[in-house]
C-alpha cells in the first residue's frame, strides 16, 4: 500500500483514486503521521500532496524530517516537492506570481519515473514558489519554459518530486507517471482486489467484534446493503439488521425494503416505524446543516431505545459510511487540512454521548469501489447499481421545512423522474437523477385556471466517486417527458426546472 500525506491539496483524494485504479491499496493520511505509523501500515511508499501554503508561511503543514530518512519510496507533489527540497538542503523560491494553467514539459530523463513516456508532455502546473536549487545528489528530470526544475530525482534513495499535478485529466500521461512510481520504484503488485478486500475486511471484523453482537442500520441503499452482505459474511447469526422508517423515503421505499431483506436475503431484519418521531423532530426546521445533525442524532437514538426492547447485548453499531462521506465531513485520517462541506448525517451528525461502538468497514472505499464488493458478496444488480440517496433522505431534497405533504409530493415527482431516466436506458450511465422540492411558487395557467403552485427542480449528473460531478445532458424529449408527466400527474406542481450546476462549485444534493 502507499501512504499520502495530505498538505490540504483539492486533489488529493484524485490521487488515491489513480492508485486505487491501478489495483494497489492507499490511503490519505495527516502531515503529522510518524514513521511508526507508517511502517505499521505496511506502506511501501509515501506522497507528499499539494496544497496551498507557501514552505515559508509561519504556519505552513510540515511532515516529520525523520520520513526524509527513511528508506521508503518517496513521490513529491507540487508542495509536496518545495517540502522535500527544503527539508534535504536544496532552494526554494517564494514566487512573486502563481503559475496556474497546461504547460510542456521537456524530460530530461526519461528512466524510473518516466519511464516510458516521450520527452515532451502536457502538464498542469498550480504553484507560486518554485525550486531554484536541488538537493545534494538529486538530478533534473523535467523542465518547462517557466520553471527550470519541474521534476527531480535521486534514484539511489528512490526519491522522486514534480513540481506539476500528474494526477489531474490536464496531464494525459499522468497516469503513467503515478504508475511508474508505484510499480517501477516502490514495487508494489496489482494485488487490491474486491475479493482482497473482502478478506481482509471479514478478519478485522472477526477481530473487532469477537462473540458481541452487531446491530446494522439498513436504509437498502447500496453501501448499507453490502455493509450487511459484508457483516452477514464475517459474523453470521451475530448480525441483526435494523430499518428505520423516517418518513423521509422514496415513493413506496419501506414497503420493498421490508420485502427484499427479509424475503428475498433472509436477513434478520427489524422493521422501526419512527416517521412520526422524525416529523416532530425537524418541524420548523429550514437550515440546512441543522436537519441533518437532528437527523442523524434522532437516527442514533432510535437505535438506542429500540435495542433495549429487543434480545441480546448489542454493543456495535455498523454503518455504510464512504470515504467521500468522511472527507467532506471534514473528519478522518487528515483533520488539520479538511474541510467540512456538509455534515454527512452517520459521520459529522453522530452525538458525543452514544452507547454504540461504531463499525465502519466500508469508510475507505469509494462508490464504485463498494459496487465491486457487493457484486463479489452475489448481490444482486438492483441493488449493488442502484443511485446514491442520502441518509436523512428526501429531508434535504425539501428545501425549507419539511412537512407531511411536502414529502408526499416530492415523493410523487421523484418518482417519475426515476421511471422516465430508466426507461430511457439512463439510469446506469448517469450517477445520480433526482427531484428537489424548492421553497417557492410560481404563477402558472392549468385548465384555463390560473395557479400558483410549487416548483422542482431536477437534478441528473455524471461522476466516478460524487467528489467531483458534471451534470448529466440529458436529452430534450426526457426532459420533455419528465416535465410533462409531473406537471400533470402531480397537481401541487405547476414548474419544473433542470439544475446544470457542476460540483464543484455546487454539491450534488441541494443540502
Amino acid at each position: 500500500m502507499i501512504v499520502i500525506l495530505d498538505f490540504g491539496s483539492q486533489y488529493s483524494k484524485i490521487i488515491a483514486r489513480k492508485i486505487r485504479e491501478a489495483k494497489v491499496y492507499c490511503e490519505v493520511v495527516s502531515h503529522k503521521i510518524t514513521l511508526d505509523e507508517i511502517k505499521a501500515k505496511g506502506a511501501k511508499g509515501i506522497i507528499l500532496s499539494g496544497g496551498p501554503s507557501s514552505v515559508y508561511d509561519e504556519k505552513a503543514p510540515k511532515c516529520r524530517p525523520e520520513l526524509f530518512e527513511s528508506r521508503l519510496p518517496m513521490l513529491g507533489i507540487c508542495y509536496g516537492m518545495q517540502l522535500m527540497a527544503m527539508n534535504l538542503g536544496g532552494e526554494v523560491v517564494k514566487g512573486d506570481k502563481h503559475e496556474y494553467g497546461p504547460a510542456n514539459l521537456y524530460i530530461d530523463n526519461n528512466f524510473d519515473l518516466f519511464e516510458g513516456l516521450w520527452l515532451e508532455m502536457a502538464i498542469w502546473m498550480s504553484h507560486g514558489d518554485s525550486v531554484v536549487r536541488m538537493p545534494e545528489g538529486f538530478q533534473r528530470l523535467g523542465h518547462t519554459e517557466n520553471t527550470p526544475i519541474a521534476a527531480m530525482g535521486h534514484a539511489k534513495k528512490k526519491m522522486y518530486a514534480v513540481q506539476f499535478h500528474p494526477e489531474v485529466t490536464h496531464t494525459p500521461k499522468g497516469t503513467e507517471l503515478i504508475q511508474n512510481f508505484i510499480y517501477r520504484i516502490c514495487g508494489c503488485t496489482a494485488s487490491w482486489t474486491a475479493g482482497s478486500f473482502i478478506d481482509n475486511a471479514v478478519a478485522e471484523i472477526k477481530e473487532t467484534v469477537k462473540d458481541k453482537n452487531v446491530l446494522c442500520a439498513l436504509s437498502g441503499g447500496v453501501d448499507s446493503s453490502v455493509t450487511s452482505a459484508l457483516l452477514k459474511q464475517a459474523i453470521g447469526d451475530q448480525l441483526t439488521c435494523m430499518f428505520i422508517d423516517q418518513g423521509f423515503m422514496r415513493k413506496n421505499e419501506a414497503a420493498r425494503i421490508k420485502e427484499m431483506f427479509s424475503g428475498d436475503y433472509k436477513i434478520n431484519l427489524i422493521y422501526i416505524d419512527a416517521r412520526e418521531r422524525f416529523f416532530k423532530k425537524v418541524k420548523g426546521v429550514t437550515d440546512p446543516e441543522k436537519k441533518r445533525k437532528l437527523i442523524g442524532e434522532e437516527f442514533i437514538r432510535v437505535f438506542e431505545e429500540e435495542t433495549e426492547k429487543i434480545k441480546g447485548d448489542f454493543p456495535f453499531l455498523a454503518q455504510g459510511t464512504l470515504y467521500p462521506d468522511v472527507i467532506e465531513s471534514g473528519v478522518g485520517d487528515a483533520p488539520e487540512t479538511a474541510v467540512t462541506i456538509k455534515s454527512h448525517h452517520n459521520v459529522g451528525g453522530l452525538p458525543k454521548d452514544m452507547k454504540f461502538k461504531i463499525i465502519e468497514p466500508l469508510n475507505k472505499l469509494f462508490k464504485d469501489e463498494v459496487r465491486e464488493v457487493g457484486t463479489a458478496l452475489g448481490l444482486s444488480d438492483e441493488i449493488v447499481q442502484r443511485q446514491p440517496f442520502p441518509g436523512p433522505g428526501l429531508a434535504i431534497r425539501i428545501l425549507g421545512e419539511i412537512t407531511e405533504e411536502r414529502v408526499r409530493i416530492l415523493q410523487n415527482a421523484d418518482a417519475i423522474v426515476v421511471e422516465e431516466i430508466k426507461k430511457a436506458g439512463l439510469y446506469s450511465k448517469i450517477w445520480q437523477a433526482f427531484a428537489i422540492l424548492l421553497p417557492i411558487k410560481s404563477v402558472g395557467v392549468q385548465g384555463d385556471q390560473r395557479t400558483y403552485s410549487n416548483v422542482v427542480a431536477i437534478r441528473a449528473v455524471t461522476s466516478d466517486d460524487a467528489m467531483t460531478a458534471n451534470w448529466a445532458h440529458l436529452p430534450y424529449d426526457v426532459l420533455e417527458a419528465i416535465s410533462s408527466r409531473i406537471i400533470n400527474e402531480v397537481p401541487e406542481i405547476n414548474r419544473v426546472t433542470y439544475d446544470i450546476s457542476s460540483k464543484p462549485p455546487a454539491t450534488i444534493e441541494w443540502e
